[in-house]
């Protein structure tokens, strides 16, 4: 929401500039909350599905160097040899 809204400032300014102030803050403050409003309903009606899960998977430990490959890896070294 955050990008959308910084955008719609933005033209918002844009335009102020070009028509030499008739567009103002005053005037057009309805349309960051219209841009709000429109943001926050298409995310409550858009489906879930599929989307990636925000939990993240921690990642696969690589192997110690030097280790063989086919054997289980030791997290702490020295331990257990």
């Amino acid at each position: 929401m955050g990008p959308a809204v910084v955008i719609t400032i933005g033209v918002l300014f844009l335009l102020q500039e070009m028509r030499g102030g008739y567009l103002g803050f005053d005037n057009t403050y309805p349309i960051i909350l219209v841009v709000i409003g429109a943001i926050l309903l298409a995310s409550s009606v858009a489906p879930s599905e599929g989307h990636i899960s925000t939990e993240a998977a921690s990642p696969p430990i690589p192997p110690a160097p030097g280790s063989p490959t086919g054997q289980a890896q030791n997290s702490f070294p020295g331990q257990g040899q």
